[in-house]
């Protein structure tokens, strides 16, 4: 299926629309690096109340506090055990603010000026949000600030006025709760934008699904009543015996397409996985003749009908193969990477480090690739590209589905076929 071109826009389409997973990401993120700015300058009341009795123990606490804060952005930047690590923060967080009167610099002088744990509240508080979940972090916003005000207060504490503590607590819960708000909000609506996006892409799969069909059943005809009809021609000006062969022999072709075609059946809305379809292609990848490196990442749950998945299997082996007949000998590098991109779809690249060749100076009726891939994969509501130049190898890439697709340099979409 060839989906029409937009019209021009002024405007640059983003080249990743919002989603959950991406506003996780930028919080996340936000958080840790908050984490770290305020962790240095937490630093500088550290040394004025740590413990001469206790440094062993003020050493741990301050050290484990300051680990966790790096732990979160490194996680946080690799998008790895994102939400384990906000948990470790906010439960670190907690256990050294219990334990504050163990190194204080002196618990029967009071201090001046706030702790150095209580810059870390809001950031304790908007990682508890990542980590423990919506009603968990409101528990935490409420029970950490007064934890900190009451032990603020105690003579174990530093000795401070409880108006101070009180205060302090206040000021705490106010400010947390405007981030967990933003962090609650932000989220609901990307959750939103998802949601949306899933019901818009169910759609256009149903809407994808139909006219595949319609185009299977117009080609199945074409093919049927080219063959009919070349044959009933054939029959009719058959006069010596070798006319007369050839004509029973296209008869039976004929006969064969219809049996096929009666065998053939309507898309019964049948729908598969992502993970489903992706573990089929690693699994031809593996069973041929040659090594790919596999890559498999961001997968969702998201579906997808059968029959643009058997489209996308099939146009995806037979780029492989035609790497391993074209691009050379086994010592050639190859891969495969299926990935989940944004919006919903999925994106399929198959790739050689081989001989590659030139677009150009392909012929004409060399119509493989052209037909197995490029056409089946549009036919399914997908694109597919094919980027190559004499000794730099060739990266086919397919991706379903295309809600709207700008035009395609010349020299992208392979128009002929190897």
């Amino acid at each position: 299926m060839s989906l029409p071109d937009p019209a021009p826009s002024a405007a640059k389409q983003p080249r990743q629309p919002i989603s959950r997973k991406r506003v996780d990401t930028v919080l996340s993120r936000s958080v840790a690096w908050f984490g770290v700015v305020f962790g240095v300058q937490a630093l500088l009341l550290v040394l004025p109340q740590y413990s001469l009795g206790q440094p062993l123990w003020a050493a741990l606490a301050v050290g484990t506090v300051y680990a966790s804060l790096l732990f979160s952005l490194l996680c946080s930047l690799l998008k790895r055990f994102v939400v384990g690590a906000h948990r470790i923060v906010a439960i670190v967080y907690v256990l050294a603010l219990v334990t504050w009167p163990f190194f204080l610099a002196d618990p029967m002088q009071p201090q001046s000026g706030d702790h150095w744990l209580y810059l870390l509240t809001t950031v304790a508080t908007a990682s508890a949000a990542i980590g423990l979940g919506v009603r968990g972090a409101l528990v935490y916003l409420f029970v950490v600030p007064f934890i900190y005000g009451i032990i603020r207060a105690t003579p174990a504490g530093g000795g401070g006025p409880w108006e101070l503590g009180l205060f302090n607590a206040i000021y705490a819960v106010i400010l947390g709760g405007a981030v967990l708000v933003i962090i609650t909000m932000t989220r609901a609506a990307s959750s939103s934008v998802d949601d949306a996006q899933g019901t818009a892409l169910d759609r256009y799969s149903f809407a994808v699904r139909q006219h595949a069909t319609e185009v299977e059943r117009v080609h199945v005809d074409a093919i049927v009543h080219d063959s009919v009809l070349t044959t009933f021609l054939s029959a009719a000006r058959a006069e010596s015996a070798d006319e007369k062969r050839l004509a029973a022999t296209m008869a039976a072709n004929a006969m064969r397409h219809l049996e096929e075609a009666a065998l053939a059946t309507p898309d019964d809305g049948s729908t598969v996985r992502f993970r489903q379809m992706a573990d089929r292609i690693v699994q031809a990848a593996r069973e041929l003749s040659v090594p790919f490196s596999i890559r498999v990442r961001s997968l969702d749950t998201r579906i997808l009908p059968a029959a643009q998945a058997e489209a996308l299997f099939s146009a995806s082996v037979q780029a492989m193969v035609n790497s391993i007949q074209h691009a050379g000998g086994p010592e050639v590098k190859r891969w495969l990477r299926v990935s989940g991109v944004q919006g919903g779809a999925i994106e399929i690249e198959i790739g050689d480090a081989g001989t590659g060749f030139d677009l150009e100076r392909v012929p004409g009726e060399r119509l493989g690739v052209r037909r197995s891939i490029i056409e089946r994969v549009s036919n399914a509501g997908g694109e597919a590209h094919v980027k190559t130049s004499p000794g730099h190898g060739t990266v086919v890439l397919v991706r379903w589905p295309v809600f709207a697709s700008g035009p395609v340099r010349e020299g992208d979409l392979l128009e002929e076929a190897r």
